[in-house]
């Protein structure tokens, strides 16, 4: 058998298939914007779905690929089972062949076995074969069979296997077919009984499937019934990870060269220990021996540590998942994402590391596969930034849920806690504080020790009576921390276990299964609007909009009005109006569509005006217009584009082509479009970039694009270029959300921007005029967003800054320094005047309301031998009065102080302070609260000290009066 690396079969399955007249296509995106029913690419044959569907035709009908793909989360979902298994993962290479309408079973078959047996040189007696045995009608595979036999497979080493295993369907209805899979024996020692031999398909750890090929030969309808293609296909996948562990003897995927590298890292970043790998034999009787022993052992304890493999594998899937513009999030595949970071981070923590670790992970996978995705090389730095922060803010959660758990814990404990207080208070006898006061503590969710004490007495309580009362966490509210803080199960689990509470695992399942069904509904595109099916039985729109503003004699082909189609628009209703051609711009690729008027096909009248356009499916524009004048299929109109509209949109767009570069100039190849909009009165940018751009940064990347602009340089648009000549030889940028088909148009602007882009655009830069940024903001994590207007835009913001100016050097004029930063200057010296103004205004009032009261002491009354002083001051805010009782409690020496105050907002704000002497028989918070009461507020505090606040300042006088009655009453 052929040893080979990983990155050696790769390329040597793709020049295979090149060689055998096979077009090599690059990898999709793991976001599938064309697909809204995939949560990510899963399979080699995504990108190709339309061209199955017989929906888009390519120039080539043989392709191979090596596929980038994540399971995790929706339908397919490995997520779970990683690092337990040999074989799953989250991330993954898929090798492919595919034939749209050429080659069929006996050519697919013929390539297969040539590849595996004389390309990869692996044993024939290693290889076993499945067809499909029939079953639903549909016949027994014979035909499969007998391709099998012609290449030399023996007939006992073919398998026929059922419906589950051997029949692959797109979906309930469309292209299906048999399957025929290679699997190859990795011997005795992987048997799932350890020693046992059983023979195959018996043992699903030994026999592994390398290499499926689908028939695509059958129409299934919607009553179920199939139907030959008259046009069959094939699409094969080889899973690269699993080839590579054959092919270089291997039992687990992990053991192979594109793993073993990552494990190391994984455990030198998790400080594992050197006792940790076991030590070498004793009976070694040479140093080499010894070495090697240790390498193997070593070895064996990277590739079968399940934390290390769910940390290699993790880190893997969210570099790329990043790189293509997914970022963490609470939805969609943001929160796929951070489940698969969060539990990488989290095996981390069980090999003992606390420390954010996983993004230095970035570069062992980079440096792993930078020559397959070079465009790793750009992005890494981004994705160790992104994974940074997303490491960090999990340790807050961490604790937070951690501090959440604890709290269930205690709600629960409480009320039996409650019936037997004699049991808690005999276990916390001779402590102090007291137990009451240790419960009021936790009670209000105050943070500190007295927390962590009672807990701990909370869960002795529940060790006591654990044989006598269920004590349960729910299993829903252990799942909403699991979901919410990433608090892991197990740990759950092991601390109800220790405090002697039933934790609801089965609830906690439910809980789960429910959310499962939410996410994978989520994706099954129900929400989506659907176009009417009045506009998929229309022919295409020929768009001539990119050489015109004007089209004579466009036919009126559909009506419709509240997706209903209709004969005849009446005057002043709103329709949409589907014409053969036009030259209006429909909403794409974040340009909005164009505006302008329908004329009479004598060229003199308006039939309608148009307020946009739309693609409602692809290739047919749908006008929105109010109707004018009668207009009924069949008419002939003129279709005429608002110029200035079109041009002010234009410039904008071709600045934000501009703007995109200039980004990725100053900030770095990182930068990825993440969303844009572009109209006739600004354009907003999208991108990735996880932190805030500096003015530094922003005054940099308008001079460098506008430098572009004054360069006047042409806007070449580059028609019906093939995909991977836009991508990889003129290093276009896909931008994002767009689907591109075979045949793209490419937008180049020098040597400074190439994206792939159907948008309008200017003939040179020049006629942008002036590209003005507005500011940058964050839209979510790891998203940035800019906005700039162009041309005459551009010029009223220009006036905006100069009327601005103006008014700033008249307020602080100064020769020496730019109007703003005189301005600047001016505001802080004005700020730190106010401050000095109000301390000097806190100062005074101070002392006006010590005056008033510094002969406080004479006018207290006493009340069963309490001194009492109740009193109103003037405005004064909580701070001065905390003060101000002080003084005055150290006045009294003992005593009870209360002051009220009118504060600036109209409410009244009141302090209780009572000495230390008289806090075992008065407490300020109990004298408080009926005082709080008569001004329509509440309070509460410590013995010594309570506050309240109040909305009702006219009764303020009469609520102080009500002091010493009350504290008459709390005396007894």
């Amino acid at each position: 058998m052929r040893y080979l690396s990983g990155s050696e079969i790769r390329e040597t399955f793709l020049k295979f298939f090149e060689s055998k007249g096979h077009r090599r296509v690059h990898s999709s995106s793991l976001v599938p914007h064309n697909d809204p029913t995939l949560l990510f690419t899963n399979a080699g044959m995504n990108q190709f779905k339309d061209v199955f569907l017989g929906l888009e035709h390519r120039d080539y009908n043989r392709a191979t690929t090596s596929q980038k793909c994540v399971r995790a989360g929706g339908k397919h979902n490995d997520l779970e089972n990683v690092g337990f298994t040999r074989r799953h993962l989250t991330f993954f290479e898929m090798l492919g062949n595919f034939s749209f309408g050429d080659y069929f079973k006996r050519g697919a078959i013929a390539y297969g076995w040539e590849l595996v047996t004389k390309v990869f040189e692996i044993p024939e007696d290693k290889l076993y074969v499945t067809i499909f045995e029939g079953a639903e009608g549909v016949p027994r595979d014979d035909e499969a069979e007998q391709y099998w036999i012609e290449v030399g497979v023996p007939k006992e080493r073919i398998f026929a296997m059922g419906m589950k295993d051997n029949f692959w369907a797109m979906g309930d209805t469309g292209p299906c077919g048999p399957c025929s899979e290679i699997f190859y024996d990795t011997g005795i020692e992987a048997s799932e009984t350890p020693g046992k031999d059983i023979p195959f398909p018996h043992d699903e750890e030994r026999y592994v499937e390398i290499w499926n090929l689908v028939f695509m030969q059958f129409e299934r309808d919607s009553t179920g019934t199939l139907t030959l293609l008259p046009k069959p296909s094939i699409d094969t996948g080889m899973g690269l990870d699993r080839t590579a562990a054959a092919l270089q003897g291997k039992l687990s995927i992990f053991e192979s060269d594109i793993f073993t590298p990552l494990l190391e890292s994984a455990a030198n970043l998790c400080d594992l220990p050197r006792h940790w790998i076991g030590e070498p034999g004793l009976a070694a009787t040479s140093a080499e021996k010894l070495v090697a022993d240790q390498r193997a052992a070593e070895r064996s304890h990277l590739v079968d540590n399940p934390h290390l493999r769910i940390i290699a594998d993790h880190a893997r899937a969210a570099t790329f998942l990043i790189s293509d513009g997914v970022l963490p999030a609470n939805e969609g595949r943001g929160y796929v994402l951070r489940k698969i970071l969060r539990r990488g981070i989290r095996h981390g923590r069980l090999l003992g590391q606390e420390h954010p670790f996983m993004h230095k992970m970035v570069y062992a996978v980079r440096d792993q596969m930078k020559d397959a995705y070079p465009e790793l090389h750009d992005s890494a730095e981004h994705v160790v930034r992104v994974i940074e922060a997303e490491e960090r803010q999990f340790s807050r959660a961490l604790s937070e849920g951690t501090r959440q758990y604890d709290l269930i814990v205690a709600e629960k404990i409480r009320p039996i806690a409650a019936q037997h207080e004699a049991v808690l208070q005999n276990m916390s006898a001779s402590e102090t504080p007291s137990y009451e006061e240790r419960i009021r503590e936790l009670g209000s969710n105050s943070p500190g020790e007295a927390n962590a004490w009672l807990l701990a007495k909370l869960k002795a309580v529940a060790r006591h009576f654990s044989k006598q009362f269920l004590i349960e966490i729910p299993g829903d509210k252990a799942f909403h921390l699991y979901e919410t803080f990433g608090l892991p199960l197990d740990f759950m689990m092991d601390a109800a276990r220790d405090a002697g509470i039933h934790f609801d695992l089965d609830g906690f399942e439910e809980a789960r299964a429910a959310e499962q069904a939410r996410a994978r509904a989520s994706w099954k595109g129900g929400s989506q609007k659907s176009a009417s099916p009045v506009f998929r039985e229309l022919p295409k729109t020929d768009f001539e909009g990119y050489s015109q503003l004007t089209i004579q004699g466009a036919e009126v082909l559909a009506v419709i009005k509240d997706g209903v189609g209709i004969q005849e628009a009446r005057l002043g209703e709103e329709v949409e109006i589907v014409l053969d051609q036009t030259s209006f711009y429909a909403d794409s690729g974040g340009q909005v569509g164009d505006i302008g008027w329908l004329y009479s096909d004598d060229h003199n009248s308006i039939v309608a005006e148009v307020s946009g356009a739309t693609k409602p499916v692809q290739g047919v524009f749908a006008h929105k217009v109010l109707v004018r004048q009668p207009i009924r299929i069949g008419d002939r109109v003129d279709t005429v584009v608002d110029a200035d509209y079109r041009n002010s949109t234009r410039r904008n767009h071709t600045g934000t082509h501009l703007l995109h570069a200039g980004l990725r100039e100053v900030l770095g190849k990182h930068v990825k479009q993440a969303g844009s909009l572009v109209d006739d009165h600004r354009l907003r940018f999208d991108f990735s970039h996880f932190t805030a751009l500096a003015d530094e940064e922003l005054q940099d990347i308008e001079d460098i694009i506008n430098k572009e602009v004054l360069a006047n340089n042409t806007v070449v648009t580059l028609e019906d270029v093939p995909i991977d000549v836009a991508i990889n030889k003129y290093h276009a940028m896909a931008l994002f959300g767009e689907k591109y088909g075979e045949k793209v148009r490419v937008v180049k602007i020098g040597d400074f921007s190439t994206e792939l882009c159907g948008g309008t655009h200017t003939a040179a830069t020049g006629e942008i005029g002036i590209i003005k940024l507005l500011g940058e903001g964050s839209v979510s994590s790891g998203v940035r967003r800019v906005e700039a207007v162009t041309g005459l835009g551009a010029l009223k913001e220009f006036r905006r800054d100069f009327a601005v100016a103006q008014l700033a050097n008249q307020l602080a004029p100064n020769v020496d320094s730019s109007p703003a930063e005189a301005l600047r200057q001016k505001i802080a010296a004005n700020e730190e005047e106010l401050k000095k103004l109000r301390r000097d205004l806190d100062e005074a009032r101070m002392k006006s309301a010590a005056s008033s009261v510094s002969s406080a002491a004479d006018q207290a009354v006493e009340v069963k031998g309490v001194k009492v002083l109740a009193q109103k001051v003037g405005a004064l805010d909580r701070a001065q009065l905390r003060v101000l009782v002080d003084n005055l409690r150290n006045k009294l020496d003992s005593g009870v102080v209360v002051l009220g105050s009118v504060q600036e907002d109209g409410k009244v704000a009141i302090i209780v302070g009572v000495t230390k002497d008289l806090t075992a028989k008065l407490q300020a918070g109990k004298i408080i609260a009926p005082v709080a009461k008569l001004v329509g507020g509440s309070g509460g505090g410590r013995p010594d000290m309570a506050e309240a606040g109040g909305k009702d300042a006219d009764q303020l006088d009469a609520a102080l009066a009500s002091v010493p009655g009350v504290v008459g009453s709390l005396l007894g």
